[in-house]
């Protein structure tokens, strides 16, 4: 699974890549909205994308809006994760999220509903 973690936090930012990694899952990291625009303007093959959604430069929702937006990007699934108000965040996305998560999280709950979203239902 090739997942993009967006996160500005240093530390939840090596957390997800850590448990990502140990998945053998290949993960790319940026720090901010703008940074995985521009790395999604060179590789869109992302199978999931993880934001956080306060984020200094370019914001989850932004990022959002831009994804869905992009014929190249928009069938990507985007779980948002935050220390906000979820429903407010449900509320002001122009485009929903896949799923929404409120921080604190279990970083391996997120893990877990990741690969839900990328391997589908299973029968």
């Amino acid at each position: 699974m090739r997942v993009l973690v967006v996160e500005d936090d240093s530390v939840h930012r090596f957390i997800l890549t850590t448990i990502f990694k140990k998945s053998e899952d290949d993960v790319t990291a940026a720090k901010n909205g703008r940074e995985a625009w521009d790395i999604l303007g060179d590789d869109h093959q992302f199978n999931v994308i993880l934001t956080d959604i306060q984020m200094p430069e370019m914001d989850g929702l932004e990022l959002l809006t831009r994804v869905r937006s992009n014929q190249e990007t928009s069938t990507i699934p985007v779980i948002g994760f935050t220390a906000g108000d979820v429903n407010m965040y449900r509320e002001q996305a122009m485009t929903p999220f896949d799923a929404l998560v409120a921080k604190p999280m279990d970083f391996w709950d997120l893990h877990a509903l990741a690969k839900r979203y990328v391997e589908g239902p299973t029968n």
